[in-house]
């Protein structure tokens, strides 16, 4: 009964967690800001992660399916 919502759960987290760091590593690799206004270096490694921390929650969530 509580696979569902996990696997639904997992699922977004993952394709957001993934799409976080592949935007993130696109914009890395051309030279342009993550996000404007604030530091380049705060911004990436923040991006960075989240994005990890979204992956591995969405893979937690998965693994608990």
């Amino acid at each position: 009964m509580e696979s569902g919502p996990a696997i639904f759960a997992g699922t977004a987290f993952v394709l957001f967690g993934a799409a976080l760091l592949l935007w993130t590593a696109a914009r890395l690799r051309l030279r342009v800001p993550v996000a404007h206004g604030v530091s380049p270096v705060a911004s990436a490694v923040l991006s960075l992660l989240f994005g990890v921390a979204a992956l591995g929650g969405g893979i937690w969530c998965l693994g608990y399916a």
